[in-house]
């Protein structure tokens, strides 16, 4: 099964090593039932980059992006994910097969778990966000608390902040698909992304006081449209 996602997954401390090893994350998988149903050993993690918009049931419009990195949980270089890789290749798209897939996912998390509740709260685009100078520093401070705890998990990022911030900005003018998700009034993906961040600044005693504050106001954002069935459109 190639778990093809944002956010951190439910297998990240599988294989993972040191006093964590083996803890479940109650923000992606509360009760265990996806870990009982879909084993971790039979799991090859995958990185998703490409931007899309879903502008209607059924049409997505790709924006930018080809890489589907992927990687066993082991950091082994294996037949089946070789295999996977191929599969991929000849479809036109990129996916190498990486030693640390935690490392890749943790790059792509760095601008979700910012720019995706920034984004849903304010209306704006990637450009717009990256490009006002207190969302720009607001999201530099979400990522280098992120950052802190990534590390302390073991993770190095290949890409520094300030290049990963100038990646977000050229994608343009971009709905992140938070965004997106509080504008059609369907529920946000807030856990995966922001909430597991915050679970694991707890489980490694590192603050994380920026994102909790996002985490907080989106997921009361997301409980105010479910209780007024609505929706959030910024109108003209």
């Amino acid at each position: 099964v190639v778990t093809m996602q944002n956010g951190v997954p439910y297998w990240y401390f599988h294989e993972h090593g040191g006093a964590l090893a083996g803890t479940r994350l109650q923000t992606v998988d509360p009760t265990g039932l996806i870990g009982e149903k879909i084993p971790a050993r039979h799991v090859i993690g995958c990185v998703v980059y490409p931007a899309s918009e879903l502008t209607e049931p059924g049409v997505v419009h790709h924006i930018e992006g080809e890489r589907f990195p992927i990687g066993e949980l082991d950091g082994s270089v294996s037949a089946r994910a070789t295999r996977v890789s191929e599969c991929f290749a000849r479809g036109g798209l990129k996916a190498p097969v990486l030693e640390d897939i935690r490392a890749e996912m943790w790059l792509k998390l760095w601008g979700n778990l910012t720019f995706n509740p920034i984004s849903a709260l304010s209306h704006a685009t990637l450009v717009d966000i990256c490009q006002f100078p207190l969302t720009r520093e607001l999201a530099a401070s979400m990522m280098r608390e992120a950052q802190a705890v990534a590390e302390h998990l073991g993770i190095t990022f290949r890409v520094p902040l300030d290049k990963r911030i100038a990646g977000a900005e050229k994608v343009g003018k971009h709905k992140t698909s938070m965004l997106q998700d509080v504008e059609a009034g369907r529920d946000p993906e807030i856990d995966a992304l922001v909430g597991s961040v915050v679970e694991l600044g707890r489980l490694t005693g590192i603050a994380t006081p920026h994102i909790d504050t996002a985490y907080a106001l989106v997921k009361l954002l997301a409980q105010t449209m479910v209780q007024q069935s609505g929706r959030v459109q910024m109108q003209p």
